[in-house]
C-alpha cells in the first residue's frame, strides 16, 4: 500500500472533498468547504512529499511532471474511491491537490435535485450546459444524468473527460468513456470522432476552447444530445460566454445555431449547511421556451431572467430564488446565501424576520 493511501482513507472517513499537499506544510483536507490540518501528520519536507507523489504517479505522467511541473490524472483506491489528481510545482517545492470521486454514483433522489434536472436525461437531442465554479458539483450532476440515461435507455453514450471521474457500468446503454491525454489527444479530437461513432449522447467534461465549443454545438445541431460544462455563474453569462468565444464575424451565425440547439442551462453552487454537517446545492435552471430562440438570435440575453421568472411553473428558477428558498427553509444560513446572491435586499428582510422569530423563541 502506498503511504499516501493513509491520507485518502482519512479524507473519506472525515467526509472531506479534497486533500491538499504542499511542501513544508502539514497535509490539509477540505471538509464541508473548509480546510483543516490532517490529525497526526507533521509538515512534509519537499523531498518526502516528492517521494509520496512519485509512488502513485504513472511513469509517463511523472516524466511530464518533472519536465513541465504540472500534470493531471486519476487514481483509484479500492474501497475508498477514485481521485482527480493535479500535481504542480510552486516556490516551496512540490504540491498536489486530490478531489475524491465517490465510487457510487448518487441518484437524483439521493442528491435531492430538482425534478427538471432529472427530465434533461429524457431529451432526445440538443445542447445542455451545466455551469458553475470549480467544486460546485457539476461532475456529480452530470454523472447522475448519464446514470439516468444508462438505466432507462438503450443508447450509445460517449464521455470525454480529463481525467475520467465517475466510472459507469454498462446497463441498458453502451458507454465509451475516453480520457484526454490517454485515449484521445484533446476534447476537440474526441468530439470529432464521437460524431462519427454513431453516438446518441455525448458528455464533454469541459468546453474550454473555441474548437470544442464549436464542435459541441455542431453535434447538437446534428441531432445528438450533448452535455457540456462551463465555469460560468448563470444563464446570461453562459450564453454570452459561448457567443463571445467566436470572432465577431461569426457571432451572428453562432447565435442562430445556438438558438436552434440549446435545451437548458443549469448553473449551480454548493453551500455549507446551517448545521455545518454537509453542503447543499443551489440551482439556476433555464429551460427551452418558445421565446428563448429569438432572445438568443437577437442577442438580448438580459431578457433571460424574465424567461426564467415566466417559467417557474415548469420548474425554472433564478439562482437568487434558489438561494432564498434554502435560507428560508433554514437549510443554509441567511448570511451565507446572501453573500452569493445578486440582489441582497430580499435576504436582508429575511434575516430581520428570522432574527425576530429567534428573539421570540
Amino acid at each position: 500500500m502506498a503511504r499516501i493511501d493513509e491520507l485518502f482513507r482519512y479524507l473519506k472517513e472525515k467526509k472531506g472533498s479534497d486533500l491538499h499537499l504542499l511542501a513544508s506544510q502539514t497535509p490539509r483536507v477540505r471538509i464541508h468547504g473548509k480546510l483543516a490540518d490532517v490529525e497526526g501528520w507533521e509538515p512534509l519536507p519537499d523531498e518526502e512529499l516528492t517521494e509520496l507523489l512519485h509512488e502513485i504517479s504513472p511513469r509517463e505522467e511523472w516524466a511530464e511532471y518533472e519536465s513541465c511541473g504540472d500534470i493531471d490524472f486519476a487514481y483509484g483506491l479500492p474501497g475508498v474511491g477514485r481521485f482527480r489528481v493535479n500535481y504542480l510545482r510552486q516556490h516551496q517545492g512540490a504540491a498536489a491537490v486530490f478531489r475524491i470521486i465517490p465510487e457510487k454514483i448518487l441518484t437524483f433522489d439521493e442528491l435531492n435535485m430538482p425534478e427538471p434536472i432529472r427530465k434533461l436525461a429524457y431529451l432526445e437531442r440538443g445542447l445542455v450546459l451545466v455551469t458553475g465554479p470549480t467544486g460546485s458539483g457539476k461532475s456529480t450532476t452530470l454523472a447522475s444524468i448519464i446514470n439516468e440515461i444508462n438505466e432507462n435507455f438503450s443508447k450509445h453514450i460517449v464521455t470525454i473527460e480529463d481525467p475520467v471521474e465517475f466510472v459507469h457500468a454498462n446497463k441498458k446503454s453502451v458507454l465509451s468513456q475516453r480520457e484526454v491525454g490517454h485515449d484521445t489527444a484533446s476534447f476537440s479530437e474526441a468530439l470529432k470522432v464521437a460524431i462519427r461513432q454513431n453516438a446518441d449522447v455525448i458528455m464533454v467534461g469541459e468546453m474550454r476552447d473555441l474548437e470544442t465549443i464549436s464542435l459541441a454545438i455542431t453535434a447538437a445541431e446534428m441531432g445528438i444530445l450533448v452535455f457540456g460544462t462551463l465555469h460560468t455563474s448563470n444563464a446570461t453569462k453562459t450564453i454570452d460566454r459561448i457567443v463571445n468565444s467566436f470572432p465577431a464575424s461569426q457571432q451572428s451565425q453562432i447565435r442562430t445555431i445556438l438558438a436552434d440547439s440549446i435545451c437548458a442551462v443549469v448553473s449551480q453552487l454548493l453551500l455549507p449547511t446551517a448545521d455545518n454537517n454537509g453542503r447543499c446545492a443551489a440551482f439556476e435552471i433555464l429551460l427551452r421556451t418558445n421565446s428563448l430562440p429569438n432572445i438568443i438570435r437577437e442577442s438580448n440575453t438580459t431578457m433571460l431572467v424574465s424567461v426564467i421568472h415566466g417559467g417557474r411553473n415548469k420548474g425554472m428558477c433564478t439562482m437568487d430564488d434558489s438561494l432564498f428558498a434554502l435560507a428560508d427553509k433554514g437549510k443554509v444560513d441567511v448570511e451565507v446565501a446572501m453573500a452569493k446572491a445578486s440582489d441582497r435586499s430580499s435576504f436582508q428582510s429575511l434575516a430581520r424576520r428570522q432574527a425576530r422569530l429567534q428573539g421570540h423563541a
